[in-house]
C-alpha cells in the first residue's frame, strides 16, 4: 500500500495541509509525519501565511491514527518511548505555530488523528465525523501523558475515560456539545465555513493571537507529570504484540494482561 503524502499548498495567505492516503483512511506513515513536519516549518517561516488549515483527503476520514503496519518493527518498550516522543514532537510543532490553525474533519478521527485535530486551534466538522482512541480493544498500547492531558482539556475526564477505557467513539453532535468541535456543518458547506473563518482570522492582530495561543498552551502544559513508565508498561507487553498481530490479521485479540 502507498505510503501516502502530506501535501502543502498556499493560497491567499492560507496554508492548506492535506493528509493524502484515502485508501487507508489517511492513516499516518513516517513519510506523512515527515511531510507534516516540513509543512509546519513552511507555515512558520512564510510571512505571507496568516492561517493554516489541516484536512484529510477523500472525505471518509481526517486521519485514522498511525498505520499499524509500522508497529511490526517494534522490539520492546524503548521503541514505544521513541514513538510517543516522535508523536509528541509533531503535536508540539503544530501547537507552537504562531499562526491560527483549523482542523476540517469528516468521517474517522481516531488515535493520532484525534490528537492532531486537538492540537489545532479550531475544529470544523461534518456530521459524519467520529472521534475516538479505541486502542483498548485494538492494539493494547497507550497514549503519552501529554496526549491524555490534551483530551482531558477538551473532553473532560469522564468522556476521556469513555474513549480510552470503553473504546467508545464520540459522534459529531456530542463533540460539538462538549466544545471540542467549534462549527458543525453539512459536508457540502465545509469549504464555505472554512473560507469564512480564515477570512476573519487573517485580519486579526498576529502577535495578539500568538500570545493568546502560547499562554493557553503554557497553562495546559504546566505541571505535566512524567509518564514514561506507563508507555514502557504497554509497549513492552506481550499484549501489544498480540494487538498488532491480531489487528493486521483482522481477528479479535486475546488479551492476557502481560
Amino acid at each position: 500500500m502507498s505510503e501516502g503524502a502530506t501535501r502543502y499548498d498556499v493560497k491567499d495567505g492560507v496554508a492548506f495541509v492535506t493528509f493524502d492516503r484515502p485508501q487507508a483512511r489517511n492513516a499516518m506513515t513516517w513519510t506523512m509525519y515527515d511531510g507534516l513536519a516540513r509543512a509546519c516549518d513552511s507555515i512558520a517561516s512564510d510571512a505571507n501565511v496568516r492561517v493554516a488549515v489541516m484536512r484529510g483527503a477523500g472525505g471518509e476520514a481526517f486521519v485514522a491514527g498511525t498505520d499499524i503496519q509500522q508497529f511490526t518493527a517494534f522490539n520492546g518498550p524503548e521503541d514505544g518511548i521513541a514513538y510517543e516522543r516522535r508523536i509528541d514532537a509533531a503535536i508540539l510543532q503544530i501547537e507552537r505555530l504562531k499562526k491560527p490553525t483549523i482542523a476540517v474533519v469528516e468521517g474517522w478521527v481516531t488515535g493520532g488523528g484525534l490528537i492532531i485535530a486537538a492540537s489545532c486551534d479550531f475544529r470544523i466538522a461534518a456530521a459524519s465525523a467520529r472521534f475516538g482512541v479505541p486502542i483498548a480493544r485494538t492494539l493494547g498500547n497507550c497514549l503519552s501523558v501529554g496526549n491524555v492531558a490534551r483530551l482531558i482539556a477538551h473532553f473532560g475526564p469522564a468522556r476521556t475515560k469513555r474513549m480510552l477505557l470503553l473504546a467508545e467513539m464520540i459522534g459529531a453532535d456530542e463533540a460539538y456539545a462538549s466544545g471540542f468541535v467549534d462549527e458543525l456543518v453539512p459536508a457540502d458547506a465545509l469549504d464555505e465555513k472554512v473560507a469564512s473563518l480564515t477570512d476573519r482570522l487573517k485580519v486579526h492582530a498576529p502577535l495578539t493571537m500568538y500570545a493568546a495561543k502560547e499562554a493557553i498552551r503554557r497553562v495546559l502544559e504546566a505541571g505535566l507529570p512524567d509518564g514514561d513508565d506507563l508507555i514502557r508498561t504497554c509497549y513492552g507487553a506481550a499484549d501489544f504484540k498480540e494487538g498488532v498481530e491480531s489487528f493486521l490479521a483482522k481477528r479479535k485479540p486475546a488479551w492476557r494482561g502481560q
